[in-house]
């Protein structure tokens, strides 16, 4: 694909790691019910494979968010939407109650840490008995909120990237590696 300048981590890397923390996860909630709230639309890719590696009961709901960014994007991202750094909304929210639940928020990635502290005040005024984040990517040099983050399979560099679930215009979420975006062909 010519808008690929490079393949980040590959489909083994990728199926490899979340084995791992799906591992780590099943053992910490040994002997519990998990629930897993997903965020859309990203999210979904990961948290299909995250929940089938997973051996503790699990259930699965999700939430769609839109936020939105500075008009002018950082040198090497991909525009967004326009408005105020951090401005969340809810699109789409749970269907059911996390009351008294274990809760983990799937996330594709985390940036700058604005959506996922609004999602994390969001989820824990439902009075969930836990909750915790778990992400497939942490681009760590672009965090302006720190956030709590419990479990994470790739740290990766400021740069846009595509697959697994993640987009630019809709496109390349279904790629089974996680690649970076050429900037000259909008990433």
């Amino acid at each position: 694909m010519p808008a690929i300048e490079r393949v980040l981590f590959t489909e083994e890397e990728i199926n490899h790691r979340i084995r791992q923390v799906a591992g780590q996860i099943s053992a910490d909630f040994a002997k519990r019910e998990l629930k897993l709230v997903g965020v859309l639309k990203g999210s979904v890719f990961f948290l299909t494979a995250l929940a089938r590696e997973l051996t503790i009961p699990v259930t699965v709901d999700f939430l769609g968010v839109s936020s939105f960014r500075h008009s002018q994007p950082a040198p090497g991202m991909a525009p967004g939407p326009q408005g105020s750094p951090g401005m969340v909304r809810i699109s789409k929210d749970l269907d059911e109650s996390i009351e008294g639940e274990n809760v983990l928020l799937v996330e594709d990635i985390i940036d700058t840490g604005f959506t996922t502290r609004y999602l994390l005040q969001h989820l824990s005024g439902r009075a969930p008995k836990s909750l915790g984040v778990c992400t497939l990517l942490d681009r760590t040099p672009r965090r302006i909120v720190q956030i709590p983050l419990d479990y994470r399979c790739f740290e990766i560099p400021d740069r846009f990237v595509v697959g697994f679930g993640l987009d630019y215009r809709q496109l390349y979420r279904n790629l089974k590696y996680v690649a970076v975006l050429n900037p000259e062909a909008g990433g």
